[in-house]
């Protein structure tokens, strides 16, 4: 059954879950696991916070949406993505068509206790995190919930346990995908079939496919 399921991306905030929850994920439905944030350092050589102060935020969002056009087009994985990848409409745009987005949604006490001590967010180097993490929250949550598929809270329970709930909920949607081929694999069969042998001798079947078309 997983082997139909569309690769899963991961949004949500900062503390959501995403690295945590996308791994967990991978492994039980045993595909790679790849952090957009983890490649795009990778792929400069430089982490995060340098790639910021050094080409700014403009720069870094340039460099993660040529990651996201990559690492989207990938088959089968699990990706968990940056806090900000939905800021750019190109961005969600690659999320939505090319596989199934979950939305790890974390409220700010959430995030703030998760965050408070990680010197690795450029965002959150400021006098009063908290209200930076309140107005981002505003500014993303309707993104994060216009390219969901799933929206699953976080901060209630341990990650094995969201893992398990998101299994349930991705069960439908990887048999909806199983159905959907099955259907244009009989349709194409019997559209071959019709086409070879099945036309009666005024050819009715024949026009009628071709209405169809």
């Amino acid at each position: 059954m997983w082997q139909e399921l569309p690769s899963v991306f991961l949004v949500g905030p900062m503390g959501a879950g995403k690295t945590t929850v996308g791994r967990l994920l991978a492994k039980h439905l045993q595909r790679e696991f790849v952090d957009s944030d983890w490649f795009v350092e990778a792929q400069t050589g430089a982490d995060i916070a340098w790639i910021f102060d050094k080409e700014g935020e403009d720069g870094f969002r340039e460099r993660e949406t040529k990651a996201l056009d990559e690492l989207t087009l990938r088959p089968g994985i699990v990706m968990a993505t940056g806090g900000g990848a939905v800021m750019r409409s190109i961005n969600r745009h690659m999320l939505k068509e090319r596989g199934i987005v979950v939305y790890l949604n974390a409220p700010v006490d959430v995030q703030m206790a998760r965050t408070a001590k990680d010197k690795s967010r450029p965002l959150l180097q400021q006098p009063n995190p908290r209200q930076v993490l309140q107005k981002l929250y505003a500014l993303r949550d309707p993104l994060y919930r216009e390219v969901a598929d799933i929206i699953l809270p976080t901060g209630h329970t341990y990650p094995r346990h969201m893992v398990t709930e998101l299994i349930e909920q991705l069960k439908p949607l990887a048999s909806c995908n199983t159905n959907n081929q099955s259907e244009h694999t009989n349709a194409v069969s019997n559209s071959t079939e019709l086409g070879v042998g099945g036309l009666d001798d005024g050819g009715s079947i024949g026009n009628s496919f071709h209405h169809e078309d």
